[in-house]
């Protein structure tokens, strides 16, 4: 069912606290850690603490929790100073949700990137 946890999920047993992480924030919601690859010198994953394998579930069945996903990595832009918490100036950041395998997705639970502290060319890659 939809949101609840998978015994097979990496995500899930850091939820549950079954796997370690270096977590810089959590809401009854949402838990935000650090990549254990990081991609830029921010990298931060913020995942719903329910199970939603892409973004495109989590959007389709918990529209709610998608937004406090997007609003924590606000916050966690915000706590590693890439934007002001007033939304002014900062080195700006960038939001990624990798869906599918062809696009990057490891883990099957919903989870965005947070990436920042260096220039972020468009396209990726």
């Amino acid at each position: 069912m939809a949101g609840e946890p998978q015994a097979d999920c990496l995500f899930c047993k850091i939820v549950a606290g079954e796997v370690p992480a270096t977590v810089v924030r959590e809401t009854p919601t949402t838990v935000a850690f650090r990549d254990i690859n990081p991609q830029a010198p921010t990298h931060v994953l913020v995942i719903p603490k329910g199970h939603y394998p892409d973004a495109a579930s989590l959007a389709t069945g918990a529209p709610e929790l998608a937004a406090d996903v997007l609003r924590e990595a606000g916050e966690v832009a915000a706590g590693e100073a890439l934007v002001s918490r007033e939304g002014g100036p900062g080195t700006g950041y960038r939001v990624v949700f990798n869906t599918g395998s062809g696009a990057g997705q490891t883990v099957f639970h919903a989870h965005a990137h947070v990436l920042g502290g260096r220039g972020l060319e468009w396209p990726p890659g």
